[in-house]
């Protein structure tokens, strides 16, 4: 009952895993942005009304745990993280990234679930990813 968030009407908890890619997965430029990021997500979720509660950003993909209040879609929350963060990304990086053309740096979609009562299991999932990632990538090669 202590996850419990209240609006002036209702009482909710609205967790989702989110998962986004940048355009055509490209890991170089990934990299070069990856400590930027994180904070820039959780300044736009609160601008939001919601909070980044895990995340963790992969050489090509990201990771969020989000609690997004009901009024507001998830769509509506993940497009303007994604749309802002990438002006963000255009007018910081602009020099560096040449390859870009205006503020499109996210690739169409995303992957949402709820959470649920699994919110420990997803938690566990995202702080572990890079590293069974890294184990996977080995095995490719045995």
């Amino acid at each position: 009952m202590d996850d419990l968030e209240s609006l002036s009407h209702s009482v909710w908890e609205c967790k989702y895993h989110v998962v986004f890619v940048p355009k055509y997965r490209r890991k170089r430029l990934f990299g070069e942005l990856r400590r930027d990021l994180g904070e820039v997500f959780r300044t736009l979720a609160r601008q939001k009304e919601c909070a980044v509660l895990e995340g963790h950003l992969m050489p090509d993909h990201v990771h969020m745990l989000i609690s997004i209040p009901p009024k507001y879609a998830v769509a509506q929350v993940v497009g303007y993280i994604k749309g802002k963060s990438a002006i963000h990304i255009a007018r910081t990086y602009s020099n560096v990234r040449r390859s870009f053309v205006g503020q499109h740096f996210w690739a169409r979609g995303y992957f949402v679930s709820t959470v649920g009562r699994d919110e420990k299991t997803i938690r566990e999932y995202i702080r572990r990813q890079e590293a069974e990632d890294k184990r996977q990538e080995q095995m490719r090669f045995v």
